[in-house]
């Protein structure tokens, strides 16, 4: 690359503030302004550059206060004319101060700059034609050599990466040119990075879990193998320790290992194991954990915070899927797991999991066996307390096996699909506003559109890469694609979002709906101004005017902020009206659920007695037929006996008739004896 000179001239007032206004978004058509300006910076900082625009540009604000239909009109006119009097030539020098504060390179990078390029030389491209590297057509790149030798930025879109050979333009894909022997092609992989190094453990391809580690060197884009020994026994066994091949694991770095979470293996263990990497020793070797450990599972999240790791969901062996919620204290191998309040998410798996300002679990994503998921939940990990916040802006699609990592507050997902197609756009959510906007999309059926992908964040010059690898979208993959992320990227919420600048978090908002809006709002604006106005002090023609701006602006703040002081204690006041609500009903539940069980219980003492009643009953039937066969038997033999009584007087009747005649025939009666 040839080297250049650079005669940095600077520019001075007004074409300073023209070429500042020009670059931030101002000057065009209403409409692509408030888009640049919104793309660029946050709605605070774009509302106070619009408002301090029309002061250097128009004057004093003397426009009608629009409708109040037109919100985001109305938070425009309201900046500007709080700036009062303010002369144009003030407003000028705080715009480009403002400019410099939010985008310190922006003078570098403008068009507009009459910073003279001497010899520009185009990545051995000398037609300045548009460089074609891995099917993919880049935009023109200039780079310039400053006095100590460093590049800068000619464009707010391009760069050249230190290292990685090709032109990279910012928030696009691109595949740098690798070397070495290329792992085999995976999905469900771990990804770690220690070092400028990547490294890829384990996986899925054609159904057969791996179990090889491989090592990327994000400075020389070269691949190799790792040699890796396992201990030929542990502390607790005298037997070999067996690493078995796995898939849908997740790899985290900690201290001077790599860790080995869960996973599908082929004969799973009862419940999870650790296995560790030694990076020194270059050895594996499976870490003796206590407290009850959680059952083995794939596709679950495991997200690092502090010195603990956070396990959440995944599916178990037996393809049952979890939504519970496990703790790992990594200093004491200690395993906890907690019963969160609130509406957990719904089981699932192959999601994605953050983590806010060291507090805030975020789950987005997944899936169960029949749909997937696009819904956000916010573990408080303090309070332990599940939500489910508003999500804002271009939302995402439902999808699984999806794959992020967060740079500052900022969440970028990457990948997965639907069981129909898979996600060709890459998000960015902000987790301070939980506003998703979508960085770029990728066409057709590539690795980025993929399941089961990984994705790492890397450092190149000291600026952050992402880093993706693997995949399945119909054919396993094996390629590497880098994305470099601009501050376009990791903007927060849009000036066409909201009209009055907020600087609450909205996470926290979800979880502490009541929390104290005042020490935010005197930081976002109040503070700003006071900033501003403390830098008027070197201009001492117009400190009196200053003076008097600041103390306009901040009575005005004031007032607002008494507003929001009973906005919010009125809120207060509605969130304690119905937590009482709220404790009467769940007061009332609790009766009627013991009259219930009273019920029950009663119900079940008469159900038991009419068992006995009907046993009673029973043996009385038995009874009664027993005693009208009695009956029966006796009325039988009363009528023998009468029949036998009635033939034996017969018969003595007939005894007594024959002695008579005799007699009187001359026949002596017969003693008894001798008959």
């Amino acid at each position: 690359m040839a080297t250049m000179a650079r005669t940095n001239t600077g520019l001075a007032y007004p074409d300073r503030f023209y070429a500042a206004a020009s670059y931030a978004g101002f000057g065009g058509s209403p409409n692509s302004a408030n888009k640049d300006v919104a793309s660029k910076f946050s709605n605070e900082v774009a509302l106070i550059l619009y408002a301090l625009y029309q002061q250097a540009t128009v004057g004093p604000c003397n426009v009608p206060k629009p409708s109040p239909w037109s919100p985001v009109e109305q938070g425009k006119w309201k900046s500007w004319q709080q700036l009062g009097n303010m002369v144009s030539a003030e407003a000028m020098r705080l715009f480009v101060k403002i400019l410099e504060e939010e985008d310190p390179g922006w003078y570098s990078r403008t068009s507009n700059s009459v910073e003279s390029v001497r010899d520009v030389q185009m990545n051995h491209n000398s037609n300045g034609e548009p460089i074609i590297e891995n099917g993919n057509s880049f935009a023109e790149t200039k780079t310039i050599s400053a006095e100590n030798g460093s590049l800068m930025e000619a464009q707010d879109k391009d760069i050249v990466l230190e290292g990685l050979g090709p032109v990279v333009v910012y928030d696009q894909w691109v595949s740098p040119p690798i070397k070495g022997q290329r792992p085999k092609a995976r999905y469900e992989h771990g990804a770690a990075v220690v070092q400028d190094k990547m490294y890829i453990y384990g996986g899925n391809h054609n159904g057969r879990y791996l179990s090889d580690l491989n090592v990327l060197d994000l400075r020389s884009w070269t691949w190799s193998k790792v040699e890796a020994s396992i201990e030929s026994k542990s502390e607790e066994s005298p037997s070999p320790v067996n690493i078995a091949p796995c898939a849908g694991h997740s790899l985290i770095p900690w201290e001077n290992k790599l860790l080995s979470i869960a996973g599908h293996t082929k004969d799973p263990s009862e419940t999870i194991q650790i296995k560790a990497f030694d990076l020194q020793t270059g050895t594996w070797s499976i870490l003796k954990t206590y407290g009850k450990a959680p059952v083995s599972r794939g596709g679950q999240s495991v997200t690092l915070v502090g010195s603990t790791l956070v396990i959440f969901g995944g599916q178990d062996a037996k393809r049952t899927l979890l939504n519970d919620l496990h703790i790992l204290d990594l200093e004491t191998m200690t395993w906890d797991d907690f019963d969160a309040v609130g509406v957990p998410p719904s089981p699932r798996s192959d999601h994605a999991a953050a983590v806010h300002a060291e507090r805030y679990l975020l789950i987005f994503g997944g899936g169960s066996h029949a749909t997937c998921f696009n819904d956000l939940h916010v573990l408080d990990l303090q309070a332990m307390e599940w939500s489910r916040p508003t999500q804002q802006g271009e939302i995402p699609s439902p999808r699984a096996g999806h794959t992020g990592v967060t740079v500052g507050e900022n969440w970028f997902i990457v990948g997965g699909g639907d069981n129909k197609s898979g996600a060709s756009e890459t998000v960015v959510l902000n987790m301070s506003t939980l506003v998703w906007s979508v960085v770029t999309s990728v066409e057709g059926r590539v690795p980025l559109a993929s399941e089961g992908l990984s994705l790492v964040v890397g450092s190149i010059s000291g600026e952050d890469i992402l880093v993706s690898f693997g995949g399945y979208n119909g054919r396993y993959n094996n390629e590497v694609n880098v994305l470099k992320p601009s501050h376009k990227s990791t903007l927060q919420s849009k000036i066409m979002e909201a009209p009055v600048p907020d600087s609450v978090s909205a996470v926290q908002n979800a979880t502490n709906p009541t929390r104290d809006l005042e020490s935010d709002f005197e930081v976002g604006q109040e503070g700003k101004i006071r900033e501003i106005v403390m830098d008027n002090t070197d201009s001492e023609h117009m400190k009196s005017k200053g003076e008097e701006t600041s103390e306009l602006i901040i009575a005005t703040l004031k007032a607002e902020k008494e507003e929001l002081e009973s906005s919010l204690n009125k809120d207060k006041l509605q969130s304690l009206q119905l937590k009482e609500e709220l404790t009467q009903a769940e007061t009332r539940n609790t009766d009627l659920y013991k009259e219930l069980q009273s019920i029950r219980g009663q119900l079940a003492a008469e159900q038991s007695r009419c068992f006995k009643l009907e046993v009673d009953v029973a043996e009385l039937r038995q009874k009664l037929q027993t005693m009208e066969t009695l009956q029966k038997e006796l009325e039988l033999l009363q009528r023998q006996k009468a029949a036998s009584e009635q033939a034996s007087l017969n018969a003595k009747q007939r005894q007594g008739s024959g002695g008579v005649w005799g007699w009187l025939a001359g026949s002596p009666p017969q003693n008894a004896d001798d008959a």
